[in-house]
């Protein structure tokens, strides 16, 4: 047997914990093999939790701290805070070797901010980038930068390309990536100086971990022909907010128009089966983690607002980048 994975956690970020990070690895401890937990957080909060949720005793260790970030600290003042909060320790695991990743739905600013000064950066990489998984028609794309670097040099949006190419690798092993641009059109010409810059650069040279496919228009992206879609950090993020805009949009409406009225209840009575696949083809809880890329180790971080379900899935994330070795990928190809 080899030896376990074990994932360090940050029991008191976002919101309804401990709670939902007790129930959420309860969830994915019954649909994984071999994995353990490092849980971080105040154990008079905790334990009850673990009994409720049925969490075995040889899934966990529990390490306790009253101390915490709280989602309204600025990310300087909750490094201020000291090295005894759940964050700081959790993260610190991850430095020390004793976790393979760690997972947060806490503060993103200072999640950022504590690993960055706990971890290193992967030689050769400038700025971390946050990426996320998106559904498209054929699979699942890796989006980014979604917000951690506003602006961005060439160089930037290159080493893009290739961690968030490594982490589609990491994901879906007998895969090969096609990486775009987003852009305002994918025509040669169209774009500011550094995305254009950017298109030569990866036109000349050949990787071997993906193809270049050039740009690619925001109606395009869950189209599914390009798997890795590489932005600045601005430009990400609000792709990704008006994406996750339009989806609730979407399923808000779909709920009305389905219960208003009996031909609508009627109506989804008989197309159950393919409305619950719709639903969760959606559902962004099926998607929660977005991976903090660039560092020598895995930061995942969950949705503050995500349910026990969403914060499995950052666990599942977790778990599937540690075995596809990630972390080996970027470090091979970034050269």
């Amino acid at each position: 047997m080899t030896n376990p994975i074990t994932i360090a956690v940050d029991a008191m970020g976002g919101d309804n914990s401990p709670d939902k990070v007790i129930e959420g690895i309860s969830i994915h401890s019954k649909s994984s093999t071999n994995v353990m937990y490092s849980i971080f957080g105040n154990e008079n909060l905790i334990l009850p939790l673990i009994k409720k949720y049925d969490l075995k005793n040889n899934k966990f260790s529990l390490i306790h701290t009253e101390e915490k970030v709280d989602g309204e600290d600025t990310a300087l003042s909750a490094a201020k805070k000291g090295k005894n909060t759940s964050l700081w320790l959790s993260i610190e695991s991850l430095k020390n070797n004793k976790a393979h990743a760690i997972v947060s739905a806490g503060n993103t600013g200072a999640l950022f901010l504590i690993s960055k000064l706990n971890l290193k950066m992967i030689e050769n990489i400038d700025r971390p980038a946050l990426s996320a998984l998106w559904p498209s028609k054929k699979s699942m794309n890796v989006v980014l930068d979604l917000g951690a670097n506003i602006e961005c040099s060439s160089k930037n949006l290159i080493d893009f390309s290739i961690m968030g190419s490594a982490l589609f690798k990491a994901l879906f092993e007998n895969e090969k990536p096609n990486v775009a641009l987003l852009n305002i059109g994918s025509e040669e010409l169209k774009g500011n100086a550094i995305i254009k810059e950017t298109y030569k650069l990866l036109n000349e040279k050949k990787y071997s971990l993906f193809d270049f496919k050039g740009y690619i228009e925001g109606n395009n992206i869950m189209e599914g022909d390009v798997n890795v879609i590489v932005a600045d950090g601005f430009t990400g993020n609000i792709a990704l907010k008006t994406a996750e805009g339009t989806s609730n949009f979407i399923t808000s409406e779909l709920r009305k128009a389905l219960s208003s009225n009996f031909i609508g209840k009627l109506s989804s009575l008989i197309n159950y089966n393919n409305l619950k696949k719709f639903k969760n083809k959606l559902d962004p809880r099926l998607y929660n983690g977005a991976i903090l890329l660039g560092l020598d180790k895995p930061v995942i971080k969950s949705h503050g607002s995500t349910d026990s379900v969403g914060f499995a899935n950052s666990l599942k994330v977790s778990e599937q980048i540690i075995k596809g070795k990630l972390i080996e990928r970027i470090k091979e190809n970034i050269n």
